[in-house]
């Protein structure tokens, strides 16, 4: 789905992917722009739900949320509504779950038709690896799997089909890959841990990102400006922060005083807003929401992003509050690296987020530690004020390298 971190993973490799001879044949949901560059089918999910989901992306694309969008869609609520609720009966997994079968038919035709060497899922959505698995027990070809999210939540007990499924899923990744990979340390011994089996054919790449479009030159000015890029939620909230930053107002008043939090991309979360108010802070929080295309500069939303996140003083990466963030880094972070201002970095759970972030010049510390967060703030500030705010001695983490990681396991058997 254009614009989906898990989507833009596995797209910005499709250059480094065919740089290093490899034609990619790729089967893929109709949420996204067709590539031209190699066979690319795109197909839509055989189930009710996912079909719902699909034709209302769909027809947004062509036509924006119109009157015609909501008309249609409205009708294919009610024509699907019955459907829907069979499903959701007889099935209880997400709606994703029947893009599977249709991924399924597609594959073993194009597999047939063009003989690849191997099967490549990647995901995000969990049918894609659903698929893959099918796919090699019908074909024989070998099957590699690039898991995005835990699929197993750290203390989870596995209430419901949906959770007991994406559990036993991951056995069949486990058990039948040829080769697997995560994103984090944890999310692969964890997975090793409930699978042992996997072994050697498990292994971690670090996702990285593509250079920026267009860069700007960094400017101090008089506030010092932290700049969050990307969605906000409950579980991944500003609240923490906005709470903290008021209990500076008696012992650190310069400190609240000098602070600006800009909001970039999705809007500030529902709890954030209310803490906001609650504590008196509209001043240093502003949301500037999502940016679209600017008919003075010429720039697209995403290149007017990426030009504001080298002109902030620090970049703020927001972990969340989760248990899976034990095994989650966020996608934004490796975009962040290429920006070349200073991270600060509020983790929960995960030693090797803050590890990376110190390692590239940034500055860490747990959400759920007072002291250490105040310490950081004032260390940021002290740093700041001195015009010396810390400067990465590591170049950015790039696409080029996954690949060739990946290239490497894959080509060595």
């Amino acid at each position: 789905m254009d614009g989906r971190a898990a989507s833009l993973t596995i797209t910005d490799k499709i250059p480094h992917l065919m740089a290093a001879g490899i034609t990619p044949l790729v089967v893929s949901a109709v949420t996204g722009r067709r590539d031209t560059r190699f066979p690319h089918w795109q197909v839509l999910p055989w189930g009710p739900a996912g079909l719902r989901f699909d034709l209302r992306h769909l027809l947004a694309l062509r036509w924006g949320r119109d009157w015609r969008y909501r008309l249609s869609t409205a009708l294919i609520s009610l024509v699907l509504l019955p459907f829907n609720l069979m499903e959701r009966l007889l099935i209880g997994l997400q709606s994703q779950w029947s893009w599977t079968p249709a991924a399924i038919y597609r594959g073993w035709r194009v597999i047939r038709q063009y003989k690849p060497v191997v099967i490549y899922s990647t995901g995000g959505a969990y049918s894609a690896h659903w698929a893959g698995f099918w796919l090699k027990r019908l074909t024989g070809v070998r099957w590699i799997a690039e898991v995005h999210d835990p699929m197993v939540t750290p203390g989870s007990t596995k209430t419901n089909r949906n959770l007991r499924f994406w559990a036993k899923l991951e056995g069949m990744i486990c058990a039948e890959a040829d080769h697997a990979w995560w994103f984090t340390d944890e999310a692969l011994a964890a997975a090793r841990r409930r699978h042992p089996a996997l072994g050697s054919r498990g292994f971690v790449v670090l996702p990285g990102a593509e250079p920026p479009l267009v860069t700007a030159h960094y400017r101090p000015t008089k506030k010092l400006v932290f700049g969050h890029f990307g969605s906000l939620s409950a579980s991944r909230s500003l609240k923490p922060l906005i709470e903290l930053l008021a209990g500076l107002r008696q012992h650190a008043p310069d400190l609240l005083e000098a602070v600006r939090v800009e909001c970039y991309g999705g809007s500030i979360d529902a709890p954030a807003r209310e803490a906001i108010i609650s504590t008196g802070l509209q001043a240093q929080f502003i949301d500037h929401g999502r940016l679209e295309f600017d008919s003075v500069s010429g720039l697209s939303g995403r290149e007017r992003i990426q030009q504001r996140m080298h002109e902030v003083d620090c970049l703020l990466l927001i972990h969340g509050t989760l248990p899976e963030c034990a095994e989650y880094i966020p996608s934004k972070w490796y975009d962040y690296l290429w920006a070349q201002r200073p991270v600060v970095a509020l983790t929960h759970l995960n030693p090797q987020l803050q590890q990376l972030v110190l390692e590239h010049g940034g500055y860490a510390a747990e959400i759920d530690h007072y002291d250490a967060v105040v310490r950081l703030l004032e260390t940021v500030y002290a740093d700041w004020r001195a015009g010396a705010l810390r400067r990465s001695p590591l170049p950015p983490i790039g696409t080029g390298s996954a690949v060739a990681t990946i290239v490497e396991r894959v080509r060595g058997g």
